[in-house]
């Protein structure tokens, strides 16, 4: 593998022609470090474990997503709008791309899910879930339906704390992930990246109030151990999404 390419705050490039807008908004990021060797396997092969100081992290991060859209064309206020829960990975591949690996994306709408495990093969999965906020705290909560292991759950609270002038290098590493690494093709050589540009975070520290979960170890991870090493808060972005590229680099027609 060549050397990652640096992480930076910005997106590094403009997606002139999305294939999907969306916004994310009150995000929560839960980060747990771990060995590269424990997510290992669990990355799509042409990609390995992205490290920072010889850790790679396991990532729980509860959101809002708002009125998804294709192409340039307005959001879908309803069928577009709902809470999702994902548990990711962080990786990096052939080219120096750095993403992230979804392996649960939890989600309260079944078209959505639909759509995102048929047209994406992604790990979409329909859950009951709310997102409640009162005063500085924000709670998260879901309840797997479909397709299993039914009845994961997770139930995440946080207060936002402080807005964050400049985050670390941890903190830019966590959350400045400008694609993500997917077999959204068939064929010997499935593995494609999809970029995202958004602007940079605005991001605020958090204190984790309750984290009662068993999305991680759903997921085919270890479960959690000891305090996490980052718990961050988002007011959210906008986000542009292109069109999957395969492992050469070349768009899809």
């Amino acid at each position: 593998m060549p050397k990652p390419t640096p992480v930076t705050p910005d997106a590094p490039a403009r997606i002139r022609t999305p294939l999907l807008t969306q916004e994310w908004l009150d995000l929560t990021f839960v980060h747990w470090a771990v060995a590269p060797d424990v997510v290992a396997g669990l990355l799509p092969e042409g990609t390995v474990p992205d490290t920072h100081d010889g850790l790679t992290y396991v990532g729980l991060v509860a959101f809002r997503m708002h009125r998804v859209g294709w192409l340039r064309l307005p959001g879908v206020p309803y069928l577009g709008t709902f809470p999702e829960t994902n548990v990711r990975l962080y990786s990096v591949d052939a080219h120096g791309r750095r993403g992230v690996v979804f392996r649960s994306m939890d989600a309260a709408r079944l078209i959505p899910v639909v759509m995102g495990r048929v047209g994406f093969r992604l790990p979409y999965l329909w859950s009951r879930m709310a997102v409640r906020t009162a005063g500085d705290t924000v709670t998260y909560t879901s309840s797997r339906r479909w397709p299993g292991p039914r009845g994961a759950y997770s139930r995440i609270t946080v207060r936002r704390g402080e807005r964050i002038s400049e985050p670390t290098e941890l903190e830019h590493f966590l959350t400045a992930r400008w694609g993500m690494h997917n077999a959204f093709f068939g064929g010997p050589e499935p593995l494609a990246y999809l970029p995202n540009h958004h602007p940079r975070w605005p991001l605020y520290r958090a204190e984790l109030l309750t984290c009662e979960e068993n999305l991680v170890t759903a997921a085919g991870l270890p479960a959690p151990s000891g305090a996490p090493a980052s718990v961050l808060y988002s007011p959210g972005v906008p986000v542009l999404l292109g069109r999957p590229a395969r492992p050469a680099g070349i768009p899809t027609p």
